[in-house]
């Protein structure tokens, strides 16, 4: 897989390393897909990491396609999550396509148990909806 991600900025580095195994390792996963889909998809354009309520988020600043991603574990913190912004329809753009794949919480997050193989189209689908959808939302 090629990416884009530049070195882990240490402070995210940080927040990752307090995350327990496999939890971990599931959310850095899904951000090594993040920074792959925003690296083949012209109208994502850079990807932005730091952290939002101490966790890794990551924004679309230049292009603003996306709506801001944060990668955590879920609340029982055996499970990884991706969370978006509550204001936005993605949980129910997600729930559309994998009605019974995930797990959900609100409007809030997808729940992903740690570990999840065979997932990997999925997940990144669903990280391609939130890194595109304000771009998405203007021409529908």
């Amino acid at each position: 897989m090629t990416t884009m991600a530049k070195a882990m900025p240490k402070h995210v580095r940080t927040a990752y390393d307090s995350y327990q195994e496999p939890v971990r390792a599931t959310l850095l996963t899904c951000r090594d897909q993040l920074f792959d889909i925003a690296e083949r998809n012209r109208e994502v354009g850079p990807v932005e990491e730091t952290l939002k309520w101490g966790q890794p988020a990551y924004l679309t600043p230049q292009t603003r396609s996306g709506s801001t991603i944060r990668l955590a574990p879920a609340s029982t913190g055996e499970e990884a999550a991706i969370f978006v912004h509550c204001n936005t329809n993605l949980i129910d753009q997600f729930k559309a396509h994998y009605p019974d794949t995930f797990s959900y919480h609100g409007n809030r997050a997808l729940i992903i148990p740690a570990l999840t193989t065979g997932l990997h189209k999925q997940i990144g689908h669903c990280l391609a909806l939130a890194l595109t959808y304000h771009s998405r939302k203007k021409t529908e």
